[in-house]
């Protein structure tokens, strides 16, 4: 203020009461500015401790991101009080399926049909496990219906066709229509577009369910319109239940992979190969 008061009026002459109050004008808006600084700094200061003291709680009652404890929202939510088979201290050490490996880390034996055997070890922790176990009953209960399918075909397809007055699908050798058999062609393409959307429908039914229902098991549809599945009281009749499905989709995956390859070597269908497994001995 000072050096600007002179230099507009280009005069050194200024008594001495002006020049003390042009300092101390200068001093006290230097003070009033430090001040302002130090209080700011200070606010910002306690705004960040409060912050991080409020989320430092709350964290402990939210749900965390961390992926251990996505993986123990999602792993088996009812298995820790109602479907575990044994104590996790009289877990076997090697595998129930291939003894002389060691049991995986995530097959603890609480799923049905869990006999250790992950030989490449996919389920690298229990989200993997999950997905992996949808992906087995999807793909089980896909090729139960497939065998039962294949067999169907190969023995009622020619008098279903006949009484409809329509071209039967089997080849001259009585092997239904597949990849390695061929005659896919035969098939009308709008019983391939209605089985594309059904599993879709399916499909998208299922992932609605697993992200909706609470305590969801992998594979509850939800579907048991006989009425079979025992109450959820009844743990083992329910487990009982969940290892007939498990080890029948099991079966049934390996089967159809051997009708396919069975009929591709031997031109043959499995039924006219193996008559005494589907037609009356007498």
């Amino acid at each position: 203020c000072f050096h600007s008061y002179l230099y507009h009026h280009h005069s050194y002459n200024v008594k001495l009461p002006l020049i003390r109050h042009c300092c101390h004008l200068a001093y006290t808006h230097y003070q009033n500015r430090s001040k302002m600084k130090i209080a700011s700094q200070k606010r910002k200061l306690a705004t960040a401790a409060l912050f991080l003291t409020s989320s430092g709680s709350v964290s402990a009652f939210a749900p965390s991101n961390s992926p251990s404890a996505n993986a123990q929202s999602r792993s088996l939510p009812q298995a820790k009080s109602q479907w575990r088979l044994k104590a996790v201290s009289d877990l076997p050490k090697y595998s129930q399926s291939i003894p002389f490996l060691n049991r995986p880390k995530y097959l603890t034996l609480e799923l049905a049909g869990d006999v250790g055997f992950d030989p490449l070890n996919f389920a690298t922790n229990p989200d993997l496990l999950i997905e992996y176990r949808e992906a087995e009953i999807k793909h089980g209960r896909l090729a139960m219906v497939a065998t039962v399918g294949w067999v169907f075909s190969e023995l009622y397809d020619e008098k279903i066709a006949t009484y409809f007055d329509m071209e039967p699908l089997l080849n001259s050798n009585d092997r239904v229509p597949s990849l390695f058999n061929g005659g896919m062609d035969k098939v009308s393409p709008l019983w391939w577009g209605f089985c594309l959307g059904f599993t879709a429908a399916v499909d998208l039914y299922g992932v609605a369910r697993a992200r909706s229902l609470e305590g969801y098991m992998p594979g509850d549809l939800g579907f048991d319109p006989l009425g079979l599945y025992p109450e959820e009281e009844d743990i083992e009749g329910r487990m009982r239940m969940d290892l007939a499905e498990i080890k029948h989709g099991r079966l049934a995956m390996i089967a159809i992979t051997a009708f396919s390859v069975q009929e591709f070597v031997s031109k043959v269908g499995v039924v006219d190969e193996t008559p005494f497994f589907f037609r009356p001995l007498f």
